[in-house]
């Protein structure tokens, strides 16, 4: 190995299924999700995961003493370094678990933390992230601070220098939280004047949400020809993405890419991202992009539409559902799925890796955004330069003819522009 090449930590990821847990999920899919969080963090190497099925946690270890021994045995036998745990696990439990396996624990909630810190490339994206890492942090003790010091994302519960435990030394957290919040309220007061000289520009703005690798960021690259980072892995996309795209037939808009929701998000990184989702709470149609090809895509959609609520996005926001990735789907399922999305209002079915179906989604979004357009005839003087000038800023003239008296014009616009220049003429 290189010396400048990091170890790569072995990692197990076990999902407890509790089954006294009035908000249990399938086990099977939850797994397989655990797995693919873990697969998101560059200095891991999965090797393995399992289910281990509770009937009722315990409050010091989670699990029942046989279980711990035979997965001690198992964890020791695979030569695993760090075990994550797909779930929340108290302060308490972990430090015993870590005691009897000799091993790092890490719960769901530091785990998706260690991703986003990971991930995080702007200034605001990193100073949430660790406003959110100190809040989770203060309730427990915590490995040293690496994370505030660091050379690489990451927060330094998974490997590097900060592996001893220490007692958080809750009155410097705090004094940390307080520098923090300064920080992020000067980048924030930065945003807000963008925001404000962006609302001057007339495009509406048009949010992409959804849960976490539901092909977001290949539907942001399909619609505006960028180059935003989209792989097959959770979380890809953290930091808010913004493209001005011309509609085909429609009005110019911001499309904003966004950081991926998922269940049981840390309630430190819902409050944390308000702000960096403050995009969505400003849009004037918001995409709910699905994988319809998940096992899990109603439940994952319900917990996309909790996180809105959460956030303060009522149900009077316009919102489309654009059912992605039916290009993964048998043949017989895609026929399903396209018929429902066909005979209902708002959804689309879609491929954004292949490019099917988005011509009629986009037809919608200019529609809902300006309204149908419908052609007309104008007939306009030469001393009418202002009046005709506007037209052609708005992209609604189609055709234009030179007569002796002036100009013959055939548009196509909205019930409103056509208002708008009743007024100007």
């Amino acid at each position: 190995m290189k010396s400048h090449e990091r170890k790569r930590t072995r990692a197990w990821v076990l999902h407890p299924d509790i089954r006294n847990d009035p908000h249990r999920r399938d086990p099977g899919p939850a797994l397989e999700e655990g797995i693919a969080l873990a697969a998101a963090l560059p200095d891991l190497i999965v090797a393995g995961g399992e289910i281990v099925r509770v009937d009722r946690p315990q409050a010091g270890q989670l699990f029942g003493k046989g279980k711990i021994a035979e997965l001690k045995d198992r964890l020791k036998a695979a030569e695993i370094e760090l075990v994550l745990i797909d779930g929340p696990v108290s302060p308490v439990q972990q430090r015993n678990l870590e005691k009897e396996w000799g091993l790092k624990i890490l719960d769901r909630t530091g785990l998706i933390l260690e991703i986003f810190s990971d991930r995080a490339r702007t200034r605001e994206g990193v100073l949430q992230v660790e406003m959110a890492a100190l809040s989770y942090q203060r309730t427990r003790l915590v490995r040293a601070w690496t994370h505030l010091e660091r050379q690489r994302g990451g927060l330094g519960f998974v490997g590097g220098p900060g592996e001893t435990q220490i007692e958080a030394d809750r009155r410097a957290i705090d004094e940390q939280l307080v520098r923090l919040r300064r920080q992020l309220d000067r980048v924030v007061r930065t945003r807000e004047l963008h925001r404000s000289a962006r609302a001057k520009v007339p495009y509406p703005i048009v949010a992409l949400v959804g849960y976490t690798n539901a092909g977001k960021s290949t539907l942001f690259n399909r619609l505006t020809g960028a180059d935003v980072m989209a792989k097959d892995m959770l979380f890809a996309t953290l930091d808010p993405t913004m493209r001005r795209v011309d509609l085909p037939d429609g009005p110019e808009i911001i499309l904003s890419d966004t950081v991926g929701f998922i269940s049981d998000l840390p309630t430190e990184l819902v409050a944390a991202f308000r702000a960096t989702l403050e995009e969505v709470l400003a849009a004037d149609l918001i995409l709910h992009v699905r994988d319809i090809s998940h096992a899990e895509t109603t439940e994952q959609a319900r917990d996309v539409e909790a996180i809105l609520a959460s956030l303060g996005v009522g149900e009077d926001r316009p919102m489309f559902e654009v059912w992605n990735k039916i290009d993964r789907l048998s043949p017989e399922d895609r026929v399903v799925i396209e018929g429902r999305a066909g005979r209902d209002a708002g959804v689309f079915a879609v491929s954004a890796l292949e490019g099917t179906g988005i011509g009629p989604l986009l037809a919608a979004v200019a529609e809902a955004l300006q309204g149908v357009r419908h052609a007309d005839e104008i007939a306009l003087r030469f001393d009418q330069g202002r009046a005709r000038a506007w037209l052609f800023r708005q992209d609604v003239v189609q055709r234009e003819v030179q007569t002796e008296d002036g100009y013959v014009l055939s548009v196509l616009w909205t019930d409103k522009q056509k208002a708008q220049f009743a007024a100007l003429a």
